[in-house]
């Protein structure tokens, strides 16, 4: 590979924290110092780049040098060590500003009322910490601000990262596999309480927009499941969720809900305030629909919360796997000079895809192919020629 035109490369985490992401900080650093790179990471995700102070050093908090020896041991933990954020660079409120830049500047970046575009601050910092390229590690916020960067010219490589699996482009994402692990650990636990008390049992699980982390959770558990993608009959699932219940030894049922998960008539609105990236929370669909079906069945349900457990702590073995590989390919895609592209999965091979675009919105269950709308339950049947996750292939 020539490795001529990159000197020094910055690497960022941003969204959600996921098992896995520590694992391609240290692979990025560790394949970079072997093409005679430098690495340095920005913390806190684009804020990094949009919080920069030139004025400092350590750019006031936001800049960590990465070498071998920093990263030795980073990738037997979870979480991030770069840290992270959900800011996005260029629809941001005016609360969450730098204090640093001077009003005549802001002005000049200001695109409507109130919402300011710092696309031109991160280009100036990143020239002024003379990075030559980035590696962009996220969900679709991080990735669609990497695709407006990329259309800056600025050399860019992002790497997928969502439980929700759900980045057009790729068949998988990482964090993907450990939150499905540990879905079907702590269900499988869990159902020792279900049956002690011979309830009904309504898991929530990530998925605000597509299904899959909850139809895999729900094929490893031979558990009912409901996804966005098919927005349900609630007498339906009752009935089915009583009678499995009466018809099981130990006296209990359960289903797994994605967060996005709705039944026909029914609405969650979103909660609480928005934050400066107009993000807000939607309604807990657990809680709602633990209490529709008890009132319906009349016997009494256990509503629990998976989401936050299912990011947390070590990544296991195939995510590991995952993130060290497309840490490589990122760096090899650098050095060959083919920026603007998305390491992924396609066709059940490592490959590359372009930087997707957020109007494309999620990618979604093959509901008809994956899912029995009547029996709330994953389609085993027909599953010769499937790649090994099941999922509908991406191919070039």
């Amino acid at each position: 590979m020539a490795s001529a035109v990159m000197k020094r490369i910055a690497i960022l985490t941003g969204g959600g924290d996921v098992p896995g992401l520590n694992s391609v900080i240290k692979s990025v650093v560790y394949r970079s110092s072997e093409v005679g790179w430098q690495a340095l990471g920005i913390r806190r995700g684009w804020q990094g780049l949009t919080h920069l102070d030139p004025a400092q050093e350590d750019g006031g908090g936001f800049l960590r040098p990465l070498d071998r020896v920093a990263t030795r041991a980073i990738d037997r933990t979870g979480g991030t060590v770069l840290h992270t954020s959900r800011t996005s660079p260029s629809n941001m409120g005016r609360e969450a500003l730098p204090e640093h830049l001077d009003q005549a500047r802001l002005a000049s970046l200001e695109t409507q009322d109130g919402r300011f575009d710092l696309t031109p601050i991160v280009l100036e910092n990143l020239e002024r910490l003379q990075v030559d390229g980035l590696v962009a590690i996220g969900g679709d916020d991080t990735l669609s601000y990497a695709a407006r960067l990329g259309r800056e010219g600025f050399p860019v490589i992002a790497i997928p990262k969502t439980m929700d699996n759900d980045v057009h482009g790729t068949e998988y994402c990482i964090g993907f596999s450990t939150a499905v692990t540990r879905a079907k650990e702590l269900i499988n636990r869990q159902r020792t309480t279900l049956g002690s008390h011979e309830r009904i049992g309504v898991f929530r699980i990530f998925g605000r927009n597509a299904g899959y982390t909850a139809w895999y959770a729900a094929y490893v558990t031979s558990a009912r499941c409901v996804v966005p993608e098919a927005p349900f009959d609630l007498d339906a699932l009752a009935h089915i969720l009583a009678d499995d219940r009466r018809l099981n030894p130990s006296g209990y049922a359960f289903v797994i809900a994605s967060e996005g998960a709705i039944w026909r008539g029914g609405e969650l609105h979103e909660v609480g305030e928005a934050d400066a990236y107009g993000h807000r929370h939607k309604a807990d669909v657990g809680e709602a629909l633990a209490d529709e079906l008890r009132r319906r069945t009349g016997v009494e349900t256990v509503h629990s919360d998976l989401t936050y457990d299912l990011r947390s702590g070590d990544p296991d073995a195939l995510d590991q796997m995952v993130a060290i590989t497309f840490a490589n390919v990122a760096v090899d895609l650098l050095a060959d000079g083919q920026f603007g592209r998305m390491v992924a999965i396609r066709d059940g091979k490592y490959s590359h895809a372009p930087l997707p675009s957020r109007s494309l919105g999620a990618r979604t269950l093959d509901i008809d192919a994956m899912y029995n709308t009547k029996r709330f339950r994953p389609r085993y049947e027909a599953k010769l020629g499937s790649p090994l996750l099941l999922g509908p292939a991406v191919i070039e």
